[in-house]
């Protein structure tokens, strides 16, 4: 991943360096192991475990330009500077035991950056949702008028959308939660389940009941879908955004600094470039799914096919989505609401909205849903087509005078109506941040 796009927890995680340390924290669990269980002296693997260092990447890459292995080229590196006691290192393992059990280490560890930051989000959205509870709103469906709603009511959508995606990504984290120490097509013919079972142990992991030389790849691909569909809900958060940002619309705005330009060539655009880079790097993170997916069927006990894509789909994934959920949350903390816009775009249809109102009361009052839906459809029509006052023509009406007084009407056309369950909504939003603190603590 780029710098650009590239937090500072997020590339620590995924530097050489932090690889170089989590491949030297998986051989120092093993050897520990190999003590424990009497095949290594234990002198020796306090010996190791004193001198051993994370070999400088620029080191592992020298020497790889003779072995052509990486983890060949570490193990090299690390024994070289032990001395005698160096021959215990690595001992009875293959380079996937420690490629595939770091892998686990490191993504548990960009895991909980991963939701740190959706914990963040999902707090700024609930914020402004209680903030906006009952800020009205035209509510759109196929972008066109349909009826009211409210901004926070569509923020509270959101916010349990992000509580979804923490599942998922709980989920697939705890996946991978597994260490694998079982040799070259995972027999332990060198080596022996209880030194797996120790090491995965201290490192913190669970030992994959079965595997061949790798962690089996359903796990990543699991994990590598449900970050793409966290990805797949901030573009949607964002891409609402950009729409009610629109100059036609103007209902929200991006944070914009004092001294921000929008434009090269324009003074007086204000663009929601945030929003428009969450969409796009959405795609990357959808992307490194897909290559989750393509890498789960490899041939017989592993090829290598896997590898090389997974080395960049894994990482930039994780990176793109930190990105974009620190955006994210800055853009909801930090975002412009403009209520009076709200309503004047909701007063600008004419009253069209209460046309489902009106066609219920209708039917209550005796009329077939065909007869009443035909009736109100044409005032809607010519509100719609001459721009004249819905609720004027149909109170105009003498047919729906016939059925409807004056005192029913007003009740059909209520602005309150839309909103007398609001709270129902935010109720279910409270239990859901209640049942959320014990995550947070």
């Amino acid at each position: 991943m780029i710098s650009r796009y590239s937090r500072p927890a997020m590339s620590r995680i995924w530097s050489e360096e932090g690889k170089l340390e989590r491949w030297l924290e998986v051989e120092l669990a093993a050897l520990d192991a190999w003590a424990e269980v009497g095949v290594v002296p234990a002198e020796a693997a306090r010996e190791i475990r004193a001198a051993a260092r994370p070999p400088s990447p620029a080191r592992v890459a020298e020497l790889e330009e003779t072995t052509q292995h990486d983890l060949a080229a570490f193990v090299d590196a690390v024994a070289i500077e032990l001395g005698r006691e160096g021959r215990w290192f690595h001992y009875g393992l293959t380079s996937s035991d420690v490629v595939d059990t770091a892998l686990a280490l490191q993504i548990g560890k960009a895991g909980e950056v991963i939701l740190a930051g959706v914990d963040r989000a999902l707090t700024a959205v609930v914020v402004r949702a209680e903030e906006h509870r009952n800020t009205l709103m035209m509510g759109r469906t196929h972008g066109v008028h349909a009826e009211p709603t409210t901004f926070g009511l569509k923020l509270a959508v959101w916010a349990f959308e992000l509580d979804r995606s923490r599942q998922r990504l709980a989920r697939g984290l705890e996946g991978l939660r597994v260490g694998k120490l079982s040799g070259a097509v995972g027999t332990y013919s060198a080596t022996d389940p209880e030194v797996e079972r120790l090491a995965c142990e201290r490192l913190g992991l669970e030992p994959a009941p079965a595997a061949t030389q790798i962690i089996q790849r359903d796990r990543h691909a699991e994990l590598l879908s449900a970050l793409a569909v966290c990805a797949a809900s901030l573009e949607k958060f964002a891409l609402e955004i950009r729409l009610l940002a629109r100059t036609e619309v103007a209902e929200v705005q991006e944070p914009f600094g004092k001294s921000q330009k929008g434009s090269s060539a324009m003074p007086h655009k204000r663009n929601p470039v945030v929003a428009e880079r969450i969409c796009g790097l959405a795609r990357i993170v959808r992307a490194a799914a897909h290559v989750g997916l393509e890498n789960v069927a490899l041939w017989h006990e592993r090829d290598i096919s896997h590898s090389s894509a997974e080395r960049v789909a894994i990482p930039d994934a994780f990176y793109a989505l930190d990105y974009m959920l620190d955006r994210f949350a800055w853009l909801v903390e930090g975002l412009v609401v403009r209520p009076d816009r709200m309503r004047r775009n909701l007063d600008s249809s004419h009253g069209l909205f209460f046309s489902q109102r009106l066609l219920l009361a209708l039917v209550d009052a005796g009329l077939s849903r065909d007869e009443a839906y035909r009736l109100v459809q044409a005032h809607a029509m010519r509100a719609w087509e001459e721009e004249q006052d819905f609720t004027q023509l149909a109170r105009e009406d003498g047919e729906i005078a016939r059925h409807l007084d004056a005192g029913a009407l007003d009740s059909v056309f209520d602005l309150d109506s839309y909103t007398r369950h609001v709270d129902a909504i935010f109720d279910r939003l409270s239990d859901l941040t209640q049942k959320e603190e014990p995550v947070h603590a």
